[in-house]
């Protein structure tokens, strides 16, 4: 009975190793999911101000197709961020 009672002991003591395994990976997830964004934005931005820059007349266009473009990186970014918080909190 007591080698079943150590048994049960470790392998509650692995769980909790893995689900702080699994916070952690999370965590990198969601840092790596805003990094990932805020690096495309910034391509995005400075692509269009660019772009500006050798032709004037077309900024309203190339505005708005940047803002669309953000937009949806936003989009994922907050969906991978959700995700990252259910594998945490669920």
């Amino acid at each position: 009975m007591l080698d079943l009672f150590v048994v049960l002991q470790a392998n509650a003591v692995d769980v909790d190793v893995a689900m702080q395994w699994m916070k952690m990976g999370a965590a990198f997830a969601a840092a790596a999911a805003v990094f990932g964004a805020a690096w495309g934005i910034g391509k995005i931005g400075k692509t269009a101000l660019e772009s500006i820059a050798r032709q004037p007349e077309a900024a309203n266009d190339l505005r708005s197709s940047m803002i669309v473009a953000s937009a949806l990186i936003e989009g994922a970014t907050f969906f991978a961020i959700v995700v990252c918080l259910l594998v945490l909190f669920v």
